[in-house]
């Protein structure tokens, strides 16, 4: 297993880290059991969030009285420095523990900076004298705002969605990152659960100096991440010709499932019918066809284009228009007139 470096940070883990976001779907019981045994099996390195529900709470249970043999960052979508302290102080009391390794501001949808008008760098950087963060960082979904992050010298880490999906734009921000020093965690390497074949996403990770943030929430999907301690994965001519095909079979516009453009105005589950073609596709399941599938699917008539869904997509998606092309063929499919 690859050990990499986060930038300046001086942050040193196996290149195989945790994304919580998925355990707060399970019980807490079933959390701390995952955790514990993501750290038994070699990972260090544990991202959540104050968004993410109850995920930090079960971090705190899961890892109490192990602090100094992990790390963990967190983030805050607060937009005043009054929501920023009451954030921070919260995900302490939550993780038990009195330090953030990282402290990021979540899905940014602009890169603060000293003397902008909005404090909030500057809390970063009071929180940061205060000893309760060791160092600064910002998540984004907008590429602009990610460049403007990497360029302004401000951040020590940048967290942005990275798989072998990845735009020459986009493998450019990773590597500038790389130049500036900074530390890059790359979320959503599996695009929002569209790529299943977790070797070849390794064996892409294995080629830059990022730190992948693997969503976890079942027993099967931490082992198979597990099992790369076990064997040193690299990019073979095999899986660059699995890579390529994949890529063309997702040519186009699509849906990452990120989820920022719910709640839906009119009750549409907008994060994965916008996708229903490839996660049918790619993951065949009798459950997508059945009742509450279809029942789901079937709201997507009821749209009233209002274009909010469109106008929070950090993608730039045509969401409205997305989700009718996936309801007609979804249709396409129950009639039998596609065969999976």
């Amino acid at each position: 297993m690859k050990t990499i470096t986060l930038g300046k940070t001086g942050i040193t883990v196996p290149q195989n880290a945790f994304g919580a976001l998925p355990i707060q779907r399970v019980s807490k019981e079933t959390a701390v059991t995952l955790l514990r045994r993501a750290y038994d099996g070699g990972m260090r390195f544990f991202d959540t969030a104050r968004a993410y529900s109850d995920s930090e709470e079960k971090i705190g249970a899961a890892f109490s009285g192990m602090r100094n043999q992990i790390y963990i960052s967190s983030k805050t979508m607060a937009k005043t420095p009054d929501e920023f302290w009451e954030d921070l102080e919260l995900t302490l009391y939550n993780l038990q523990t009195d330090y953030l390794d990282i402290y990021q501001f979540h899905c940014a949808a602009e890169c603060y900076k000293p003397g902008d008008g909005t404090g909030m760098y500057e809390a970063m950087c009071e929180a940061k004298e205060q000893g309760k963060i060791r160092h600064i960082g910002i998540t984004a979904h907008l590429i602009s705002v990610a460049e403007e992050s990497v360029e302004s010298g401000l951040y020590e880490t940048i967290q942005f969605p990275f798989s072998y999906l990845a735009n020459e734009r986009e493998i450019r921000l990773v590597e500038n990152a790389d130049k500036a020093g900074m530390g890059f965690l790359a979320m959503k390497g599996l695009a929002g659960g569209l790529l299943t074949n977790s070797e070849a996403c390794m064996a892409f990770m294995s080629r830059y100096n990022v730190l992948p943030l693997w969503g976890i929430q079942r027993d099967n999907e931490l082992e198979q991440w597990l099992s790369f301690f076990n064997k040193d994965v690299q990019m073979t001519e095999e899986i660059e010709e699995f890579i390529k095909k994949d890529r063309a079979s997702l040519e186009g516009d699509f849906c990452r499932g990120c989820g920022y453009c719910m709640p839906c105005t009119v009750g549409i589950q907008i994060n994965n019918c916008a996708r229903m073609s490839q996660m049918i596709r790619r993951s065949p399941s009798d459950k997508y066809l059945g009742e509450e599938w279809q029942g789901l699917m079937g709201k997507i008539e009821e749209c009233i284009d209002c274009g909010l869904c469109k106008s929070k997509c950090p993608y730039g998606l045509d969401t409205p228009n997305l989700l009718r092309k996936n309801l007609e063929d979804y249709k396409r499919i129950l009639a039998g007139e596609v065969k999976l």
